[in-house]
């Protein structure tokens, strides 16, 4: 009988641990990573901010239709970067200042001068996000997030070739 009490205890043991040390074993992300997934979402929330202001102020059916895209498109990836890191980081609930300036700038414009300086701002920016994420890509250890990156990077080159499209049919130069 105590045999089979130790044996039970025994056999007890190992399927809490099976349990309980992959929950332990998450990978913790490293500075860099952390910096990036700060800037990634409060770029996220710019570009959904940004898409409903553009729904709202926006004159041409192109600048429409490309913030309808920014805000489901970015809106998503916002989501699940929040799936990806989880627990492991505090994630951002404001915009980074940089961020904030674009948005304010922005609400600023008047309603002639909105749709160009739009456009301008999505390829801005849209080219940044793809070289960070192509660079982060190639750097980043954890693999959720490099899975995510990995996922996240063509549908960000798309939205740069929308934006070039966009600006070039509203007269922007792309600098």
């Amino acid at each position: 009988m105590k045999r089979k009490l130790v044996w039970m205890a025994v056999v007890s043991l190992f399927a809490v641990c099976s349990l309980v040390l992959p929950a332990l074993a998450v990978e913790k992300l490293t500075m860099g990573e952390k910096s990036f997934v700060k800037g990634a979402a409060s770029g996220g929330m710019m570009e959904v901010e940004l898409g409903q202001m553009a729904k709202e102020k926006g004159k041409s059916q192109e600048v429409k239709d490309f913030a309808q895209r920014m805000v489901t498109d970015h809106g998503k990836a916002n989501e699940e970067l929040k799936s990806v890191v989880g627990n492991r980081m505090k994630m951002p609930t404001k915009l980074e200042l940089k961020h904030k300036a674009t948005v304010d700038k922005l609400n600023k414009a008047s309603v002639d001068e909105f749709d160009k300086k739009y456009a301008e701002a999505m390829l801005k920016d849209h080219k940044k996000d793809v070289e960070k994420f192509t660079k982060e890509s190639k750097k980043a250890k954890d693999p959720e997030l490099k899975g995510w990156i990995d996922k996240t990077l063509p549908v960000l080159e798309q939205h740069l070739q929308h934006a070039r499209d966009m600006a070039h049919k509203l007269g922007v130069t792309e600098k």
